[in-house]
């Protein structure tokens, strides 16, 4: 199998801000569908990154004019560009982010995402090895978690 490395999958050309930018003005870059996240940057440190779950916090919290340090997550998740794409999935897991800048020492060099990663993880990732028997979902103890599925229905091959 082909390795996938980072630097083939990452997006260069996401905007960044510094930690003084105003929220409003960081609010309305995001709001454009092909920016998943503002990378916070520092010279061309990675400080911080920005998503939109961290506008969300800032309204349930605060109703006071802020700059993007007020709200960023750090410290910040990073990997290197020559990353193959499963540690870095393994790394967004691990910590529960959605978002990985890119940097090589301590220079930005892009973001990746989870978007980006999984057509490369998919193939990678999911080694199974059908069997010929149909696979039923058993509903156990969390009934909820199913729930547009008819509980007779099962998968054919």
């Amino acid at each position: 199998m082909i390795e996938t490395y980072v630097e083939a999958v990452m997006t260069d050309t996401v905007p960044t801000v510094s930690p003084t930018t105003p929220v409003a003005s960081a609010a309305q870059r995001l709001r454009d569908p092909a920016v998943p996240a503002l990378v916070v940057l520092d010279d061309q440190r990675v400080v911080g990154i920005v998503t939109e779950s961290d506008f969300v916090a800032l309204v349930a919290e605060t109703n006071e004019p802020v700059s993007v340090e007020a709200i960023m997550s750090t410290p910040v998740v990073t990997v290197p560009s020559g990353t193959p794409t499963g540690l870095a999935a393994d790394r967004m897991h691990e910590a529960g982010v959605r978002h990985l800048p890119v940097v090589d020492g301590e220079t930005y060099r892009g973001l990746v995402s989870l978007r980006s990663l999984s057509p490369f993880l998919s193939r990678a990732r999911l080694d199974v090895t059908w069997r010929g028997e149909p696979i039923h979902l058993d509903r156990g103890e969390h009934p909820e978690a199913i729930t547009d599925e008819p509980d007779d229905r099962a998968m054919n091959g």
